[in-house]
């Protein structure tokens, strides 16, 4: 009975933070910042730079490239690809095009993570592709873009006057553990950072997706370019943050670009969330647990009310929980319907949450033995 009654309570509780989840933080969980269509109409299209800072990328570095190359842009776009170190022959799979540069990398110096200094030595060598540019597209080597992204993205960085617009490109999403992981990891980015809020002038939130992100040029040199995060692993954000600063940021959701990078196996997304988790929580104890708390109270709580209720035979136990729980699959549905999944999968985003929290305690260890930022063969306190 006690059990019960305790599940009852908690139960009671999350059903309490579900609402204000629901009413009181932008509608995030709408999943509807979206980008438009974009208008023909624009006197001049101002020419666009493509930074991709590439590591080993050769499975999709060429996909990525030519998607680029492709664009329906109206104004100039060059391609800068900076391969940094590989040894599987990226910078022959990225190609050879008129419109394309191939940076080989210099060595990574102390202080910076090796997707920055990359992408500072794209954004050198483009002075030199095309010192006009208004406009930097900074992205991914496993990112797919769609035919009119760019000209879309561009149309509203004009129209609207921002500084920074940046997409969520869809995320591979085939496998057992990407259906069960991926639309999770989506939502719970946006619960994190409300897109409603970033795209709100009036609010101080700020965020962007790293895979796209299209900057003003004199933006980005204002805050003293990458060079200012240098040493952030969480380096999208980071950036946002700053570029803030200079002008309005809109973030939004995409379902035609995609990332080509998949993860068949658990381990790869436990690794990818892993690597920067405790860093998202400023290496703080007590915000590791207070995330842990809360991710148990908000997910996992309604499930153990309603077991431990039906066996108990505690009905307001089983109502709080149920009710919990119905709320929680009703927020997490739009972001499920993006990837395309069957309404019945939203109730396992306890499962996915349960997940989550273990590796987000496994970052924190990962980190006090050293190796918290560990990724394609090297190793950041950060």
């Amino acid at each position: 009975m006690a059990a019960s009654l305790v599940a009852a309570v908690v139960a009671t509780l999350s059903l309490i933070a579900w609402l204000v989840l629901l009413f009181g933080r932008g509608g995030f969980w709408r999943a509807d910042q979206r980008l438009g269509q974009g208008s023909p109409d624009l006197e001049s299209w101002p020419s666009v730079v493509a930074v991709i800072p590439a590591r080993d990328e050769a499975p999709t570095i060429g996909r990525a490239v030519n998607s680029l190359l492709t664009q329906d842009y109206p104004g100039d776009l060059s391609v800068i690809v900076v391969d940094d170190g590989s040894t599987d022959g990226t910078a022959a799979a990225a190609g050879n095009a008129p419109r394309l540069t191939v940076v080989p990398g210099a060595p990574l110096p102390s202080g910076w993570t090796g997707k920055l200094w990359a992408v500072h030595q794209g954004l050198k060598a483009s002075s030199s592709v095309d010192p006009e540019a208004r406009y930097v597209l900074l992205t991914d080597a496993d990112i797919a873009h769609a035919p009119t992204a760019v000209r879309r993205l561009v149309d509203k960085a004009e129209y609207e006057g921002l500084a920074l617009a940046s997409l969520m490109v869809r995320l591979h999403c085939a496998g057992a553990w990407e259906r069960l992981l991926i639309p999770a990891f989506v939502f719970f980015f946006q619960k994190l950072y409300p897109f409603p809020w970033v795209n709100d002038p009036a609010r101080p939130q700020a965020a962007a997706a790293g895979g796209c992100m299209l900057v003003r040029r004199t933006a980005l040199d204002a805050v003293g370019g990458v060079a200012a995060i240098r040493d952030r692993l969480i380096d999208d954000c980071a950036l946002a943050a700053r570029v803030e600063n200079e002008g309005l940021i809109w973030l939004g959701l995409s379902t035609e670009s995609v990332s080509l990078r998949t993860y068949d196996r658990l381990d790869e997304i436990w690794t990818m969330v892993a690597r920067t988790a405790y860093t998202q929580l400023g290496h703080s104890p007590l915000a590791l647990i207070g995330t842990v708390v809360g991710m148990a109270v908000l997910y996992l709580a309604p499930a153990a009310a309603v077991l431990v209720g039906g066996m108990a035979g505690d009905v307001a136990a089983v109502v709080a929980g149920a009710a919990a729980w119905l709320l929680m699959a009703v927020a997490y549905r739009p972001t499920h319907t993006l990837y395309r999944q069957p309404p019945a999968a939203t109730l396992l985003l306890p499962v996915a949450a349960l997940l989550y929290t273990l590796m987000t305690i496994d970052s924190a260890r990962r980190h006090l033995q050293g190796r918290g930022g560990a990724w394609k063969g090297r190793v950041y306190d950060g």
